[in-house]
Formats: C-alpha cells, structure tokens, sequence
C-alpha cells in the first residue's frame, strides 16, 4: 500500500522540505524519488524538484518509493555490560550476535544471522549497557550521528569520589577534550554518587574522559535515551525492530 499523507499546514511548503520534516526521508532522497517520477500531488505526477504542496491536497509516494526509503533496517537494543558494539576482537562478543529469535520482543520481520550487516549507530564501549541502535538505515545514521544531528543523548551515571557543586559545575560547561571545548550539558543529581547527563554531541567515551577530569571514576554508565527514543523498561539482552512511527520521529528531530 502506497505511502500517502494530506497536508493541512496553512502556509505551502516545498514537497522534499515537508517529507523530510516528516521524518520520511532526506531533501536529497526527496528530490531524487520526484526525479524518478515516484512522487505525485492529488493524482498528478510532481515533476518539478521546488513543486510545493498546499493545505488539503494529498501527497503519495510509488510502492517502489516507498520500499526505497523505508529499506534499511534498524533495531533497538537494550546492550548488556561486556558486549562490544563492533569490531571485537578475538574472544569478545558483537552486540550483533544478541539479536536473536529468543531474545526478540514482539515480532520482527527480519531476524539477523551472521550475514547480516547492521552497523552501530553511536556506539557504547564495552563496559556501557542501555540503548543501542543497529541499523543499515542510513537516513536514521544521519539523522542519529550525521555532523549536523541534533539530537542529545541522556544517561544515568554513577561514580565513585565525592560528587561536589564545584564537579557538577564542571561538567555542565567549563570541560575540554582533545584541546576543544565541550558543548554545554545538562547535569541532575539523582542520588549519592549518582547523576543524570544529557550530552549534544557525541566524542570518543566522552563521560569517562569527563569524569576523569573532575577526578570521577565511572562505574556504571547507562545510556537511556537517544533523541525522542527511550529504552523504557526493555530487559536487558533483548531487542525489537525500530517502528515506522520511532522512525520517523528520529530522522525529524534529528
């Protein structure tokens, strides 16, 4: 059944600008399915890349539109301490191998098996655990970790060393890595020893290397949310497919 969706904003707006604000696809995927005839206006084919559409008339992609850009496949991974996101090396497991049938909530219309290539899409370390996605989406990479994504990412952390204002302070803004200045971050106290963080970028076991600085050693680090999506209450060790809806709402507010 083909993609179709009516637009009932007041002002008209350029039909690749509005499928990528609905989390559809990119301008330039947009651009490219208009160029292939695949994009058409009440019945009428859109043969025009700055063809705009207006408030009450429909917009339907081609079945072969569609299949285009909804193809990749992404899931969500509650990951386990001790599971490596990628790359392992001999003797380590890849977060890959626990998306099996048994470790599957609901259905999932692919299963992975050992051909299947799903990439991390903003890695855990080993010794993190939460919410990971594994994707072959490139559309849900860039919106997650493209150079201009704007999504934050939350996790619980929790340190050993006391926890003072003047640290708090610290992380939230005043740290450098790599002789660059880090974003500003949302830091919450939850408990002794125990904080939230919201980041708004994404460097190299950035948390660690913050803690460290304020002389923090972390000891557990959970990563509960990415963007709109949460890990809610998955257990640990079991995944599901991403949803057309989570989907969507990724690649908009990314």
């Amino acid at each position: 059944m083909s993609w179709t969706r009516r637009y009932d904003e007041a002002e008209p707006q350029r039909v690749s600008r509005w499928l990528a604000q609905s989390g559809v696809c990119s301008r330039r995927e947009a651009e490219a399915l208009i160029g292939q005839g695949l994009v058409s206006i009440d019945g009428e084919t859109v043969a025009d890349p700055g063809r705009k559409i207006a408030a009450g008339q429909t917009l339907t992609l081609a079945d072969a539109a569609e299949a285009k850009v909804m193809g990749g496949f992404t899931v969500i991974l509650h990951k386990p301490r001790g599971v490596v996101s990628a790359q392992p090396d001999p003797g380590q497991t890849p977060a890959i191998r626990l998306l099996t049938r048994q470790a599957l909530i609901g259905h999932s219309p692919t299963v992975p098996d050992r051909d299947t290539k799903l990439a991390p899409v903003g890695r855990l370390d080993k010794e993190s655990r939460g919410l990971l996605l594994l994707s072959d989406d490139g559309v849900v990479a860039k919106a997650v970790i493209g150079p201009t994504s704007r999504l934050d990412k939350e996790y619980r952390v929790a340190v050993m060393g006391e926890l003072t204002e003047k640290k708090l302070d610290l992380l939230r803004y005043g740290l450098e890595l790599d002789d660059r200045r880090l974003k500003p971050a949302e830091v919450e106290v939850i408990s002794e020893g125990r904080f939230s963080i919201v980041l708004h970028e994404g460097r190299n076991r950035q948390i660690r290397r913050m803690c460290e600085l304020v002389d923090l050693k972390v000891v557990d680090l959970f990563r509960v949310r990415v963007g709109p999506l949460t890990l809610g209450d998955m257990p640990e060790g079991r995944w599901r497919p991403l949803t057309p809806e989570e989907r969507a709402a990724l690649v908009t507010a990314g």
